[in-house]
């Protein structure tokens, strides 16, 4: 069974980086199907939306509202994402959850998520 595991939220001011790290985790041969990896963020009353999304050969998108402040990386031979998000704003508020999967289009694992708060 997939599990991912979020780590890396708390409570910053406007202005302030966090970074957030996911570790997948389960058998080798569910780790090695996963081609995708990427952070979805959301609020209450919201539905999730996309943050940033990376692919095994490196392709990445971000959402236009964090592009040039989030960067995503990931590390497939270990099968962890990390969100480097930088100039913080109140609006970036949210919980950010973790997904995964065999390609963008099908990313059906999920973390449990981690609070972001961001205080002017």
């Amino acid at each position: 069974q997939v599990m991912l595991v979020e780590s890396g939220g708390g409570s910053v001011q406007a202005g302030d980086s966090l970074r957030l790290f996911c570790v997948v985790s389960g058998c080798d041969k569910d780790r090695a199907g996963i081609n995708a990896m990427g952070w979805f963020r959301q609020t209450p009353g919201n539905q999730r939306e996309l943050v940033a999304t990376i692919t095994r050969g490196q392709t990445t998108k971000y959402a236009d509202s964090v592009k040039g402040r989030f960067t995503i990386s990931g590390d497939y031979a270990k099968v962890a994402v990390y969100l480097e998000m930088n100039s913080l704003r109140p609006d970036d508020t949210a919980v950010y959850f973790c997904n995964a999967g065999v390609n963008t289009a099908i990313m059906n694992y999920w973390g449990q998520g981690t609070q972001v708060t961001v205080s002017s």
